[in-house]
């Protein structure tokens, strides 16, 4: 049931990129856990989704999880850049007024730590995925 469920969702048996963001069975792909049937061309599950698996192996909930928190991160940072802007208009806006200028360069200054951290662990995440998939 699971498995169908999935082929639903994944159309296209390589890994999609919107503005960045990879599709959510990117580490599904990259472990061979979804091919194309050379039958019919639609992407499959190669087997029945695996919940639990034997140790040293891991399961496809496990992918699955790991493409869900590479996208978020990349959200993360998406929203950070978003903040410097953010603290760059507010600094722009401040006309020299000392309290609206410390306001927006703390802004930045928090964008800039959370991109920062978010870059990091998004790399983290993909490394791992990655190490895990092949």
């Amino acid at each position: 049931m699971i498995s169908q469920y999935l082929q639903n969702f994944a159309a296209d048996c390589s890994v999609r990129y919107f503005f960045g963001i990879p599709s959510w069975d990117r580490y599904l792909i990259e472990a061979g856990r979804i091919k194309e049937n050379a039958a019919t061309g639609a992407c499959e599950m190669v087997s029945a989704f695996e919940w639990k698996t034997a140790p040293g192996t891991t399961s496809d909930l496990t992918f699955i999880l790991l493409g869900i928190l590479d996208i978020l991160l990349r959200l993360a940072g998406i929203v950070a850049v978003a903040f410097i802007i953010y603290g760059g208009i507010q600094y722009i806006t401040s006309d020299g007024a000392p309290d609206a200028t410390k306001d927006a360069q703390q802004t930045i200054i928090n964008a800039l730590v959370g991109l920062v951290i978010s870059m990091l662990a998004t790399a983290t995440v993909s490394f791992i995925g990655t190490a895990v998939a092949k």
